[in-house]
């Protein structure tokens, strides 16, 4: 049986679409089997709630008077890209403070930054605003100062270049007798624990592992609102190497997504601080997987067990750009809360939320069957494993 996304759209109007979210579609597979419980489903969702580093948001403040082209600008203490137009700005999640009073008593906690601005923004609190300028004759204003509201911006959406990573790495601190600081967290020494990232069988692209529905232009559900896959995200690299089910062993896909602020909530976008690394944003992602045949059910059918991810060694290898990894494990074994690394006992600890991944998925199930949010069809497809597209290396010359 083949489905179109215009017919589930229908249902949806009616109120008559079946959903199940991704951790509920595994039972409904094993109990119903994959021909019936196809043609019973329409809509399968998904979710994944961590640090996302490359996100950010653009912002257009609206002109001053007199007018005045932005050369530098500073939201609460943080530096925003200003070379677009006169009054549009992008602020990065990972920039820092320009003077985080934390730092100095603690250096390597970076208590705050663009991500947290965004947060504030998301909120409705007053970010104290500051910009310089060399001054045209157009644009005469040379300094201003003022609080900015998000009610009171013309624009606020996040553009967030690299977003729900198609499975990542599982670190450890291997070589290393000291604890290092990094991106994947505290990892302590001789291999004493290990971080992973990802929310497994509710992750978005492992539930469509070789992009057969989700692609440029696809509706999803992004802190808290509406909003669109933009693009294929940055480092994308689809050739990275996967098992039988199509489910890559370590990173692959990435999302470019873009949403509007003003429809967001902050509890679904959290400024993260991570200590001796710095500052990344926490995005709350939710994808519905139209289920159009069999086979799209069945990739979305994954279990955590199906889902392998590589073990890597940040003390050396990662840091240098070395080749190769320790080992392989499924996140069954690293939600368990131990895994075992060549013989010994390693406790595990995920740095993305699994309970707030099935928190959206479940939303985004409620906004479906409401007839809140209908599907759309992608405008085009995220480049295939077929593509040939590779993660290229920035080399010395």
């Amino acid at each position: 049986m083949v489905k179109t996304i215009a017919e589930i759209n229908e249902k949806i109007r009616k109120g008559t679409a079946v959903v199940f979210n991704a951790e509920e579609i595994i039972d409904v597979v094993k109990e119903e089997g994959l021909k019936k419980a196809a043609e019973k489903v329409d809509v399968v969702t998904t979710g994944t709630f961590g640090p996302m580093c490359s996100s950010g948001a653009f912002i257009n403040t609206g002109h001053t008077k007199p007018r005045m082209k932005f050369q530098k600008v500073w939201l609460n203490n943080v530096e925003a890209y200003t070379g677009i137009a006169a009054v549009d700005l992008y602020i990065g999640a990972t920039q820092l403070t320009d003077d985080d009073p934390e730092n100095k008593i603690f250096p390597g906690k970076f208590s705050y930054g663009g991500a947290h601005v965004i947060e504030d923004l998301i909120a409705g609190k007053d970010i104290p605003f500051r910009a310089t300028s060399y001054g045209t004759d157009c644009y005469p204003l040379k300094e201003f100062e003022t609080y900015i509201n998000i009610e009171n911006l013309n624009e606020a959406y996040l553009f967030n270049p690299r977003n729900a990573y198609q499975n990542y790495a599982v670190a450890v601190n291997m070589n290393s007798n000291r604890t290092i600081y990094t991106y994947m967290g505290i990892l302590h020494p001789n291999c004493a624990n290990a971080n992973y990232c990802s929310a497994g069988q509710l992750s978005p692209l492992l539930n469509d592992p070789l992009y057969k529905t989700i692609g440029i232009g696809t509706k999803i559900f992004i802190g808290g609102a509406q909003g669109f896959i933009a693009w294929q995200g940055t480092q994308f690299n689809p050739t990275q190497e996967r098992l039988a089910n199509g489910i890559p062993v370590s990173g692959a896909g990435t999302l470019a997504t873009i949403g509007d602020m003003k429809q967001m909530s902050p509890e679904w976008i959290r400024g993260t601080s991570i200590v001796g690394y710095g500052v990344s944003l926490t995005v709350g992602i939710g994808v519905p997987i139209p289920v159009l045949n069999e086979e799209i059910l069945q990739y979305a059918a994954v279990k955590d067990e199906d889902i392998i991810a590589r073990i890597f060694d940040y003390s050396e290898d990662y840091p240098n750009g070395k080749p190769g990894y320790i080992g392989e494990v499924n996140y069954k074994e690293l939600k368990s809360g131990q895994i075992t690394i060549n013989g010994k006992e390693v406790p595990t600890a995920g740095l993305s939320s699994y309970a707030k991944a099935k928190e959206i998925a479940n939303k985004l199930k409620e906004q479906i069957t409401s007839g809140e949010f209908e599907l759309t069809e992608a405008v085009a497809k995220l480049p295939s494993p077929e593509s040939g597209l590779k993660v290229k290396p920035l080399l010395l010359r």
